[in-house]
């Protein structure tokens, strides 16, 4: 049986999915302004099948995108963590680490307070060699997170392969991190 890999930070517990999470999370992804940097924004069954993939996926490897609640009120605020993705990108296979918060909750330091405690785990339980984060080149909120955290801007971009390559997100950077408990 896997062990489910939770979290706790200073103001936030990352964890496995519960049903009470699906509400809150199809509000956040209808909401114009989470979703900018995404071609769409997901209908209610669209996402509910996405929380209940994360819960999936971490009760099958033991992590993934954690569902975020805020220690003080107990509320579901977003999801972070990392992920296998699956789209062929050009720097194929990897971990990416992600992040998708609720606007009430943002400019407060989650989502780098958060993506440190995934990039712990990443590191020194589950020995990655590197993490990787991606976003449409104009996100900049999701780029200062990832300056935040330490992570290493790429010289390249890249065409997502998901999206029309003139789609106005199509144009994607990328960040990376190395391990820095691993010696080269």
């Amino acid at each position: 049986m896997t062990t489910i890999i939770e979290l706790e930070t200073e103001r936030l517990y990352l964890r496995q999915w519960q049903a009470s999470d699906f509400k809150p999370f199809a509000e956040l992804n209808a909401d114009a302004s989470v979703m900018a940097y995404f071609p769409n924004r997901l209908t209610h069954v669209e996402s509910d099948a996405m929380a209940m993939r994360c819960q999936a996926l971490i009760a099958e490897r033991g992590w993934g995108f954690w569902a975020v609640e805020l220690k003080a009120a107990h509320d579901f605020i977003g999801f972070v963590g990392l992920h296998i993705p699956s789209a062929n990108l050009p720097f194929s296979p990897c971990v990416e680490i992600g992040w998708r918060l609720a606007v009430r909750y943002w400019r407060q330091g989650y989502a780098t307070e958060a993506a440190q405690a995934a990039l712990t785990v990443g590191f020194q339980r589950l020995n990655l060699p590197e993490i990787v984060a991606f976003t449409a080149l104009h996100n900049t909120r999701s780029r200062a997170v990832m300056q935040r955290l330490g992570m290493i801007e790429q010289p390249t971009t890249f065409l997502h392969p998901d999206l029309n390559p003139t789609h106005v997100l199509a144009e994607h950077c990328w960040f990376k991190l190395s391990n820095p408990n691993l010696t080269h």
